[in-house]
Parts: structure tokens; C-alpha cells; sequence
């Protein structure tokens, strides 16, 4: 059955580029060069701040609450603002170095090379599929050497509208001039890329490296490790 797909679109952050492992990093670079134990009581007590807040504001940013300015801004004003601190300057600065130095992090998903070699060598067409932001998304792939298994990268900014949306998707089919029988959507989020992907009319297979249950419905496939993709494509 699965010798009907000719393209893959492929979810980046925590799919391919681990994205935990690289901001946690970064938070952590970033703590030391701003000082911020000065006000917090350990990195653990900052981050535990920063992800309580970011996790809210990506689920509000998907659903079009917020704009794309006050997330980036949001994120590092909250966790400030918890200790006391209130400077929008130093939360300015804090934004652009995360952004910029977490896009130079070079982690990976386990499996993610040997996956994306085998799909390379069995002549996939493989593609991205992200709501990431633009000025980031293209550093993340070069630096991490991802950059040259993809043909197509397309992002939410550019496209005007985000996963789930179904016109994120209907956006690809066209720019692949390929048909949706022909497509499957690799990705780690249930809600933006599963059923995102199914209400297209689009093949899923779900990256679910922590076993967590289907939410509303079976996906098409479903992995715990990338490397499982094997047997099925």
C-alpha cells in the first residue's frame, strides 16, 4: 500500500530538528550570558517559567489569537515578570538572541539522518511542511545539514495560513502538482499535522515518540521511532 506515495511532507521542529533539546540549550547558553540567576532560583525555576508560558502561547498562536510579535515577546516577559522584573528592553534582547542562536543548534530526532537517507535512496520526493517562523526555519535546516534532502520547503508565514488549516495543505498539493493519494504527512502533533493532514484529504503518519494515545481517530501509520518508518515506506 505504501508504494502509492510519491511525496512526503515532513513536520521539522521535534519530527527531524529536536527542537527540546536544542532551545533547552539555548535557554540555558543564555542564562549564563545574561546573568539571570541573579533573579531566578536555578535555570530549572527559568525554564519551567519559560515553557509553562510558551506551550500556552504556540496553542493561541495556532488558533490565531496572538500574532507571531507577541509570542516572541511574551514568552520571555512572563517569566521576568514572575521574579519581579520589568524591562521590556531586556526582554527585546532576550527574543532576538534566542531566535537567533537556537536556529545555530544542530540536534536531531534519533533515526532522523538514517530515515531521511533511506527515503533519499528510494526516491522520495521529500518536502517540509512547518509553522515555524521564516527566519528561522531555513537556519535550522542548513545548519543541521537537513537542508539537502528537501525540494520544497514551505512555511505557514508565506503561505498565509497554519496547520491544521487545510489550505496549508491544499498550498502544497499544488506547488507538488501531485495528487493527495500520492502524499503522506510525517509530524508529531496530533492537532496540526494528523488532523490537519486527514481533513485534507491526506495520508498520516503519526511520529509519536512518547506513546501518548490517538486523540480523535487512527491515523494512517503510526511510529514510535523514526526508523519503524522502514516497514512502511
Amino acid at each position: 500500500m505504501a508504494a502509492k506515495y510519491k511525496h512526503i511532507l515532513f513536520d521539522l521542529d521535534n519530527t527531524l530538528w529536536d527542537f527540546e533539546t536544542n532551545s533547552e540549550k539555548t535557554l540555558r547558553e543564555m542564562f549564563v550570558k545574561y546573568e539571570l540567576d541573579k533573579a531566578f532560583d536555578s535555570f530549572v525555576h527559568f525554564h519551567n517559567l519559560y515553557v509553562f508560558r510558551n506551550t500556552q502561547l504556540w496553542y493561541s498562536y495556532h488558533n490565531k489569537q496572538i500574532n507571531k510579535k507577541f509570542l516572541n515577546f511574551e514568552r520571555f516577559n512572563y517569566p521576568l515578570q514572575q521574579v519581579g522584573i520589568d524591562n521590556p528592553e531586556l526582554v527585546k534582547t532576550l527574543s532576538f538572541d534566542y531566535l537567533q542562536v537556537c536556529a545555530m543548534q544542530k540536534a536531531l530526532m534519533p533515526h532522523a539522518n538514517e530515515i531521511l537517507e533511506y527515503l533519499k535512496e528510494n526516491r522520495y520526493h521529500m518536502h517540509i511542511l512547518s509553522n515555524g517562523f521564516e527566519e528561522v526555519q531555513y537556519l535550522k535546516l542548513k545548519n543541521s545539514g537537513l537542508d539537502k534532502y528537501f525540494e520544497h520547503i514551505i512555511l505557514s508565514e508565506k503561505v498565509g495560513a497554519l496547520k491544521p488549516d487545510r489550505r496549508i495543505f491544499d498550498y502544497a498539493i499544488t506547488s507538488l502538482n501531485a495528487r493527495k493519494k500520492e502524499v503522506i504527512m510525517i509530524g508529531d502533533n496530533f492537532e496540526a499535522d494528523i488532523e490537519g493532514a486527514k481533513n485534507a484529504g491526506i495520508d498520516q503518519l503519526y511520529y509519536n515518540p512518547k506513546e501518548q494515545p490517538a486523540i480523535s481517530f487512527n491515523p494512517t501509520h503510526m511510529v514510535s521511532s523514526l526508523s519503524e518508518i522502514k516497514s512502511i515506506l
